[in-house]
Order: C-alpha cells, then sequence, then structure tokens
C-alpha cells in the first residue's frame, strides 16, 4: 500500500482515535482527554484527531523508560551564557553519542514549544527573584499538559542592562530619558519584562527609550554593541563580562529549567546538570560573574 494510504489503514503513518485508542489500550475518552491536554501526540485535522503511529511509539518509549534511552536533548527559552558553555562542553564530550542542542527563543515562545513537543526543555526567567516561583509556576500553569512538566533551579542570576564602552551613564532613568540607542529584546523575553518593570517603577515605560532595533536573543544584542550599532540593551553581568561591556544592575532573578517530568530522569538531562555542577562551570561562573548556583538541581512545586 502506497505512503498515501488513508488514515487508519495499516500502513498509513497516521491512526485515526479509533486506530490509536486500541493501539495504546485506552478508551477513546481517555485518550481524547490526553490529546486534547498535549500529553499524547495529535494533530486535530478537518475537525478530527489524527495520531502519528512513529510519534505513538516515541512516546510509549519515553513513558515505559523515563526517556533513558533517547539520545537527543532540544533546549528552547532564555538565553544563558553558562548553559550555553555546559551544552557546548556536553556535545563535545558525546560526540555522536547523542545529540544535545540550545536555540533561545525566550522565555515565552519556549514554553510554547514546550507545550507543541518541540523542544525537551525551556529556560524560564521572569521577573525578581523574590516573586520567581509563584510567577514561573503562573507561566507554566497556563499551558495545557502543564500537570506533567516540572521546574528545575539552575540558579540565580543578575539582570540590568549591559553598555557600550566610554557610555559613562549609571541611572536607568538617564538611559530612558536621553537621546540613547537601544537594542531592545523581542516581546516574550525576561530581560525585556525585567526592563519593563525597573522602568515601570520609576513611574517610566519601555516606549521612553530610544529604540534603533529589537533583537532575538542576549548575544545578537550584545553584538550590536560591540559593533557600536546601539549602546545598551538589556541582559545579564554575564553577557557583559563575555563581550567586553559595561553594565548597570537592576537587580536579581531567577533562572529555571521547565521539563516535562519524565524527561528529567532522561540520561542526558542527569549529564547536563552534572556538567552544570563540575568545578569547570562553577570557574567560569566565578569569571563571568553575576551568578549564585547554590539551588542548582532543586525541584519546585508548580502548585
Amino acid at each position: 500500500m502506497s505512503a498515501s494510504a488513508p488514515p487508519g489503514t495499516p500502513q498509513s503513518p497516521c491512526l485515526t482515535a479509533k486506530q490509536a485508542a486500541a493501539y495504546l489500550h485506552l478508551n477513546e475518552k481517555k485518550l481524547y482527554e490526553l490529546a486534547n491536554s498535549g500529553e499524547v501526540p495529535a494533530a486535530r485535522v478537518g475537525g478530527k484527531w489524527l495520531f502519528p503511529r512513529r510519534l505513538l511509539d516515541e512516546w510509549l518509549l519515553e513513558q515505559a523508560h523515563g526517556g533513558v534511552f533517547t539520545d537527543r536533548l532540544l533546549i528552547a527559552g532564555g538565553d544563558d551564557a553558562l548553559l550555553a558553555a555546559a551544552v557546548r562542553q556536553l556535545a563535545a564530550e558525546l560526540g555522536a553519542e547523542a545529540f544535545v542542542a540550545y536555540s533561545p527563543t525566550a522565555t515565552l515562545p519556549g514554553l510554547e514549544q514546550l507545550a507543541r513537543r518541540r523542544a525537551d526543555l525551556s529556560v524560564v526567567h521572569w521577573g525578581d527573584v523574590e516573586h520567581s516561583a509563584a510567577l514561573h509556576a503562573t507561566l507554566l500553569r497556563a499551558h495545557p499538559g502543564h500537570t506533567r512538566w516540572t521546574l528545575v533551579r539552575i540558579g540565580q542570576r543578575e539582570q540590568g542592562v549591559l553598555l557600550r564602552p566610554g557610555l559613562d551613564i549609571d541611572q536607568l532613568d538617564t538611559l530612558a530619558a536621553f537621546d540613547v540607542r537601544w537594542a531592545m529584546r523581542e516581546a516574550g523575553s525576561g530581560a525585556a519584562h525585567f526592563l519593563a518593570s525597573s522602568l515601570k517603577a520609576r513611574g517610566l515605560r519601555a516606549d521612553d527609550c530610544s529604540a534603533v532595533a529589537t533583537v532575538h536573543g542576549e548575544r545578537e544584542a550584545a553584538a550590536l554593541l560591540v559593533r557600536d550599532a546601539a549602546d545598551c540593551t538589556p541582559g545579564t553581568r554575564a553577557t557583559a563580562t563575555e563581550f567586553g561591556l559595561d553594565f548597570l544592575p537592576l537587580g536579581w532573578e531567577a533562572l529555571d529549567l521547565a521539563l516535562p517530568k519524565e524527561i528529567y530522569f532522561r540520561h542526558l538531562f542527569q549529564r547536563l546538570l552534572a556538567r552544570l555542577g563540575s568545578a569547570e562551570l562553577h570557574d567560569l561562573a566565578q569569571q563571568l560573574g553575576g551568578y549564585d548556583l547554590t539551588a542548582l538541581g532543586r525541584l519546585l512545586p508548580l502548585g
């Protein structure tokens, strides 16, 4: 039978709800609940649910073994210099044994990719550290399937404004009020949210700043400052150190990883945590500055 066979036929890559329920030994009502919550791979086409056979097999393997046989780890969400270094080191160590990749997409888009099963885990940082546990849990609860997710703390980091060397401005009010060239971050980024909150506390808005660009990712923003295409951008002390930029501190935030509970036990994730806790990464965190990794690996409740 050709690859274009109707859904539900023996060789079709997709199964109907009835076929998928029989395949998974579930009743159709339970299957629909799992599909609507995003807990089982499915697509709604023409008002009907279709279930990709290959993804169902992968999902079953994940459920049965906690992902210990899965040879990939795809990371989305917020941008972080220390995590990027850990991923590079782990990827070099693994070689062709497995695939580990980090594609920063900002906090809110990263959670959307996690909900759609396009990423295995997502970096979350949203607001000041004192309210981070509640804020991060609220963000996760906005997505279907969040009941199977958990939060793992990386640590805390210092958030602020990256400054072009020689700018000689040490007040946020001045940066907002004067004709200073801002490279703003994309919507949904934790850095943009932290800046907006800091400006609001001073009676200002992001619209008061003279934006010359909107960029995706902290490194792209920092590169604009290095090339003298902008004067300042929201970001972390670690990135300022990495790019040789000046830094105006605004406060501390929590840096967490959101992931399905089964992926927590995946051997690649455990190796990533071990790499983040290594002496080499601890030394790098001290060199970059603006990190507190005391809580690395702590599991956080969503309730």
